[in-house]
């Protein structure tokens, strides 16, 4: 079973509530306001700060 897309619509970043898109080459979870990129594990979304890894300027 893969990650199911139509959590997309109720999905928040926890930091700032915001918009989150998924990148399904890197299997994550990205804010782009707050530059996060969380993981997606066993198609599950871990949607905590400290799990979360810091998107340098070269990736955006």
């Amino acid at each position: 079973m893969a990650f199911d897309i139509k959590l997309m619509d109720i999905l928040a970043c926890p930091s700032c509530k915001g918009k989150l898109v998924l990148d399904k080459e890197n299997n994550e979870l990205i804010c782009k306001f707050d530059r996060l990129a969380y993981p997606i594990e066993n198609n599950i979304p871990v949607l905590l700060e400290n799990e979360a890894r810091r998107i340098k300027e070269s990736e955006s």
